[in-house]
């Protein structure tokens, strides 16, 4: 049921004018939602006033300010431990059905994270859309971040046609079955099994036909793959320079590298680029990892 409250009843071509006047004055009731009635608007007003007519409106639901997180499909990631908060954003946001807090950083030879459930169902497991595409992700068993959904299309516009791809650290498979429609073949890999699993199913999930899961580490790819490949995929941003001269060797001259790196800022180039023949580099912001510290991409042309 509605709830009776003052109003100016006003046509709609001068309507946004006073919506901005009362607004201003600050007699515009925020709390109850603005009626239409043929070629009028219904403001509602804190107090009666000049003009001003008694009508039933409907109450708005007022948000709840909700603590800082990171959406991954349906799980929240805090960045603080705020269990009250977390319940909070279970409530306001439906498809969310847990809410974690990490509690500890990217470690390990398999780049993960040990979580914590604040709130919800007690998983770590969702299933994230990413511009069409799903992916089962197991955040404790395998890195994933949604922060480089834009970056992965990047790479897709900058592909031609039937490109043959490696991509190195695959971890569940986001750059491989984004890139998928595109390539003529994805070699995928990845040193952590739980990851490939899930990058198997993935692959499945998306129906891609041409990406080929490897597990393995990716220093041994030159001995394994008799090949080069127009375009290598290097996103381990905390380790990658040590396997730069393996991925200069599986790119073919003229084919890219996109080798992905946290950079203090200010810092220069690193020197391991001086160690493989490079044609052109360019440098590209990704996004702000920490304070003073960027994730970067250099797209290198190999010579």
């Amino acid at each position: 049921m509605g709830k009776q409250q003052w109003c100016l009843r006003v046509n709609r071509q001068g309507a946004e004018t006073v919506r901005r006047t009362l607004l201003e004055e600050r007699t515009l009731d925020k709390s109850l939602k603005i009626r239409s009635d043929g070629d009028e608007l219904l403001f509602p007003v804190i107090h009666e006033c000049s003009g001003s007519v008694m009508a039933e409106f409907e109450e708005l639901h007022q948000r709840v300010p909700l603590p800082r997180h990171e959406l991954i499909g349906g799980i929240a990631i805090l960045a603080e431990d705020d269990p009250i908060g977390a319940a909070a954003v279970l409530v306001e946001r439906p498809s969310v059905h847990t809410a974690l807090i990490a509690e500890s950083a990217v470690e390990g030879e398999f780049r993960t994270r040990r979580f914590r459930v604040l709130a919800g169902d007690e998983t770590t497991s969702t299933i994230h859309t990413e511009y069409g595409k799903t992916f089962r992700i197991d955040l404790e068993k395998a890195y994933f971040s949604a922060r480089l959904a834009s970056e992965r299309q990047r790479i897709v516009t900058m592909m031609n046609q039937g490109e043959e791809v490696l991509d190195m650290f695959a971890g569940v498979g986001p750059f491989a079955v984004m890139i998928a429609e595109k390539a003529g073949t994805v070699w995928a890999c990845d040193l952590n099994p739980d990851a490939v699993s899930l990058l198997i199913e993935n692959i499945a999930r998306n129906r891609a036909s041409n990406i080929i899961p490897v597990l393995g580490d990716a220093a041994n790819l030159p001995e394994v793959y008799g090949r080069r490949f127009d375009r290598v995929i290097m996103n381990l941003p905390l380790m990658a320079e040590r396997f730069l001269p393996a991925a200069s060797r599986l790119c073919r001259p003229g084919g890219m590298i996109h080798f992905y790196s946290l950079v203090e800022d200010g810092d220069g180039d690193s020197p391991v680029f001086h160690q493989i023949p490079i044609k052109s580099m360019q440098k590209r912001f990704v996004r702000s990892y920490s304070p003073g510290r960027s994730h970067m991409v250099y797209d290198i042309i190999v010579e």
